[in-house]
């Protein structure tokens, strides 16, 4: 792409008036704002998430076997005491989930009347690995030792025990059926009621085999989306629960006095006899497997399950949702956070001596004429490379690191899913550097890249300043932790509270993504700004030129799903999944990277202030397979 004009040096080092910053009252009066908006966010969030007070949150940590340990969030409604113990249901999130993935379902259990204990399975969230490569089937992902330890203790008096289940999404589906028929073998050998009164999963048929459930003697519900990108699996093919296999296995194991087996499903019928642990029932919500855990309808399905297995008397429908508040609220909070940091950097810039001398000149934008057909046709060309490189980067990461993948502890890059995305990265930062150096040759370009130069004294200011704006971001969301107990994230998208454990990754990782993110700073300011185009304008076609690639591959797995009724990518499908979340981080990275050109006339600050807080939301949200 065409280059920046170069200027005279001591021009580009003489302070602009008016290019660090704001007038100091607005910008105090802006910085006052966000963190009006961060605090009461925050503080709304966490009346949401303990029912205004009536819900009980402690963060816990469970040893179980082999040193290991499970991170788990306990949410008690203060009606559940001795005198009067309550239900309780553990929430086992799948792969690549978090517990406050799923803290939705504890949040509208615990408005019930239910205890909730939501854990992060070993190798996410807080949890440590498992020692098992099989730790879903082997250990439930960490629920077999939860319910052991439930079962063995006299210290939950306020529980009754009588009614414990559990319930999980994906992976953690998985875990809560295969429970279901652990603890159905001790019921057989035992002949008295067994650990687990019911189980709900969630987004997940290929535990129903005959096998398993041959040995279940809990009520059994399921919820699968009609649209679930797994589905290709099935043994039909598909997502339509009517006739499937699996699930008139599992239909046919109810048992009840009225009970007769049958050839079709009815969706939303129940069947069987619920005093007996021999109910069962079936949705088929038109969702997508990452979506189904946050849809409305699925949540009111569950809750109505666990009314009827629990004989709950509270009151509330099942459509009497508050959770996605909080997911509003903190994800409001999350975009505060993020708001708060050119505003800190134009503070600092401003008011501190020290940083002062980063405040340079902004290099004009490149001429009107800049903005023709080879423009185009590279910008186009990168984001076409960077469609086609991502699945092929995803197959490589498994054999280059392979023990990663097959789910062995690991200090060599342990994070599975993060490595596709590592090489990605690597390879399209290459590509994207050699596509700038393509439009100044194009263009005539020569010597020094105006706004890449800083004088030698500048280095370690502009580094200080990065590293005290990546503090301030973790600070942020340790702070909300501590006093209020909460994350900031939509969904499966958003930030978790720095961890110790962590820090090794992120040095790890972030030297391998940063010559992608420089890279991409280096395109945003240098070769995307043209005369006569506003800003506005400039800054979202760069957004839209950095996410496009990937949003091509999403276009395409689900254009193809909605054409054919099975995903483009069947192997990796879950590794286009995690675009939900990356695509909206490479969308926002180039306005973040414009705003603190705008302030330093330089594309270094951030990608240096950026590439840390992107690499560490990432590596606090995927699978790790880290030795303990």
């Amino acid at each position: 792409m065409p280059e920046c004009p170069r200027r005279d040096l001591a021009e580009l080092e003489s302070p602009a008036a008016g290019s660090a910053g704001t007038p100091p009252r607005r910008l105090l009066a802006r910085l006052l704002a966000v963190l009006l908006v961060w605090l009461v966010g925050a503080g709304l969030a966490s009346g949401v998430q303990t029912d205004w007070g009536r819900v009980q949150v402690v963060a816990l940590r469970i040893p179980t076997q082999g040193g290991q340990w499970l991170a788990a969030d306990l949410f008690r409604p203060r009606t559940a005491t001795k005198e009067q113990p309550a239900p309780l249901c553990v929430v086992v999130p799948g792969f690549q989930r978090s517990k406050e993935a799923l803290q939705n379902v504890a949040i509208e259990l615990a408005r019930r009347g239910v205890v909730a204990l939501v854990i992060d399975p070993y190798a996410q969230g807080n949890s440590s690995a498992s020692g098992s490569r099989r730790a879903a089937t082997d250990e439930g992902y960490g629920l077999f030792a939860v319910l052991d330890f439930v079962a063995a203790t006299d210290l939950l008096d306020y529980v009754d025990k009588a009614r414990v289940v559990a319930t999980g999404h994906s992976a953690g589906g998985n875990a809560v059926l295969l429970a279901a028929a652990r603890y159905g073998r001790q019921v057989r050998r035992s002949e008295r009621p067994g650990v687990l009164h019911s189980v709900f999963v969630s987004g997940y048929l290929l535990c129903f085999t005959d096998r398993n459930l041959r040995d279940v003697r809990s009520n059994v519900g399921l919820s699968y989306a009609l649209y679930d990108e797994g589905a290709y699996r099935n043994e039909l093919g598909h997502g339509d629960l009517r006739h499937a296999p699996e699930v008139l296995r599992l239909v046919n194991t109810a048992h009840g006095a009225d009970f007769q087996s049958v050839d079709e499903v009815a969706i939303g019928q129940w069947y069987g006899d619920v005093a007996a642990r021999g109910a069962r029932i079936v949705h088929n919500e038109a969702e997508l497997h990452p979506l189904q855990p946050y849809s409305q309808e699925a949540m009111a399905n569950q809750l109505a399950y666990f009314d009827r297995v629990l004989g709950l008397a509270h009151g509330l429908s099942p459509g009497n949702q508050t959770w996605w508040w909080k997911e509003l609220l903190t994800f409001v909070c999350l975009l505060a956070a993020f708001a708060a940091l050119p505003l800190v950097a134009r503070a600092l810039l401003g008011g501190v001596a020290l940083f002062a001398p980063l405040v340079q000149s902004v290099p004009p934008p490149l001429p009107r004429a800049a903005r023709g057909p080879s423009f185009w046709l590279l910008l186009v060309a990168g984001a076409t490379i960077a469609c086609l490189t991502y699945i092929p980067a995803s197959e490589w990461s498994q054999q280059w690191f392979s023990e990663a993948a097959n789910r062995e502890q690991t200090w060599f890059f342990p994070q599975r899913m993060n490595n596709a995305v590592m090489l990605w990265a690597v390879l399209n930062g290459a590509v994207g550097f050699l596509l700038f150096w393509l439009g100044r040759r194009l263009h005539g370009g020569s010597g020094p890249v105006a706004g890449w130069r800083l004088a030698p004294g500048h280095w370690w200011r502009t580094l200080l300043l990065a590293a005290l704006l990546y503090g301030l971001f973790q600070t942020q969301l340790a702070f909300l932790y501590w006093f209020w107990h909460v994350d900031l994230r939509l969904g499966f998208v958003g930030g978790r509270s720095f961890d110790a454990r962590i820090l090794p990754l992120v040095l790890q990782y972030a030297p391998a993504f940063l010559p992608f993110f420089v890279q991409n700073s280096l395109r945003a300011c240098c070769s995307m700004r043209h005369e006569g185009v506003p800003e506005w304008r400039s800054r979202l076609l760069a957004m839209f030129a950095n996410s496009l690639g990937l949003l091509w591959i999403l276009a395409a797995q689900y254009g193809w799903l909605a054409w054919r009724g099975e995903v483009l990518w069947t192997e990796g499908w879950l590794y286009v999944n995690m675009l939900f979340a990356i695509a909206p981080m490479m969308f926002v990275l180039p306005w973040f990277h414009r705003e603190f050109f705008a302030m330093t006339g330089r594309v270094h600050l951030g990608p240096w202030v950026m590439c840390p807080i992107f690499i560490t939301l990432m590596v606090t949200n995927t699978v790790c397979y880290l030795p303990h």
